[in-house]
């Protein structure tokens, strides 16, 4: 199996707090971050933020909608 850098996200946590400065890189490929590119999966998206109070406000959007 190849690793695949620009269809990976990642982030770095230090002390409970989301760490801009550190830089992943992958056979000298440089994988972005989640805050650069948010990323969708299982049908949510999922970024920076580390609340889930946005994804709740977002769930009940998608349900209010579909009726």
């Amino acid at each position: 199996m190849k690793f695949k850098p620009k269809k990976s996200r990642s982030l770095s946590v230090r002390k409970g707090k989301i760490d801009a400065t550190t830089i992943f890189t992958v056979a000298n490929q440089q994988i972005s971050t989640v805050s650069q590119e948010p990323v969708k999966s299982l049908g949510r998206w999922y970024d920076s933020s580390m609340k889930d109070t946005k994804r709740g406000l977002e769930t009940v959007e998608l349900a209010t909608d579909a009726c």
